[in-house]
């Protein structure tokens, strides 16, 4: 298994990105199926290395996995086009996908490509998995940060909205029939005559103050379409709950110990 950190100039974000990547090359063959794993607000692309186990499970299960960061972005683009800040969900959903296939011997197949994150990552992986469903065959959502246009505008703005993060989003009644939104995208996928959703895990704690919208998320896509496996369990919103969901991911993609790429030697 290696553990690679790469810096790249990133066109989308104008500037050199830093982004984690793992390969267990040592007892799996290439191409490798891939999971571009988003961290949560205030993080970077070191969370998941720092407080999860995923280095591990990876190795055992013969996943790669790419973890970038995503500043405090939401991943999504930016509202002034001509600014400097550069569009995370761009960059998120196709140029990240794409410089990593071209620099380590990844699956190309949309069924082997899969879309996750946690909390302001969890959010990503659903706008951008829907957004970008040509390349992600499966998304996983734990205690995705869903609220901005599920919750009442007054409790995003003041209980959802701790570093001011929700002006990313632009004015919510103006935005919520825009890309910003994953249920603006899911109507988008199911008006699309050649549209196809990808498959979803959504998980999220009892004790979390985003359940209801993980729930009502949950509910729109299957409604729409999509095949949602949703699960709860105690627990809030931190790295305990986190670190045991991610191992459930990693089952419901069928690589949680599953060698079926395994060298023969």
């Amino acid at each position: 298994m290696a553990l690679i950190q790469m810096d790249f100039h990133s066109e989308t974000l104008k500037r050199t990105v830093p982004v984690n990547i793992i390969l267990p090359f040592e007892r799996f063959s290439a191409p490798f199926p891939t999971l571009y794993l988003l961290h949560g607000l205030t993080d970077n692309a070191n969370g998941w290395l720092s407080y999860s186990r995923i280095r591990l499970w990876a190795e055992e299960s013969g996943l790669a996995v790419v973890m970038p960061s995503g500043e405090n972005s939401f991943y999504i683009d930016i509202l002034v086009k001509d600014g400097c800040l550069g569009d995370f969900g761009e960059y998120v959903g196709r140029e990240l996908v794409e410089v990593t296939r071209e620099v380590f011997p990844l699956s190309r197949k949309r069924e082997d490509t899969f879309l996750g994150g946690l909390s302001m990552g969890g959010f990503g992986a659903c706008r951008n998995a829907l957004k970008y469903w040509k390349t992600f065959g499966k998304a996983a959502v734990l205690s995705g940060a869903l609220h901005v246009y599920e919750y009442p505008a007054d409790w995003v703005e003041n209980q959802g909205n701790t570093i001011g993060e929700v002006r990313n989003f632009g004015n919510l009644e103006e935005t919520r029939n825009t890309d910003r939104n994953p249920r603006y995208l899911i109507r988008e996928i199911q008006n699309d005559p050649e549209g196809r959703f990808p498959a979803f895990y959504i998980a999220c704690g009892l004790q979390d103050s985003l359940l209801e919208a993980n729930r009502s998320m949950a509910k729109a896509l299957r409604d729409a379409g999509a095949e949602v496996v949703y699960e709860e369990g105690e627990g809030g919103h931190d790295w305990d709950f986190w670190d045991a969901y991610i191992q459930r991911v990693l089952k419901w993609l069928g690589y949680s110990g599953v060698r079926k790429t395994e060298n023969a030697g």
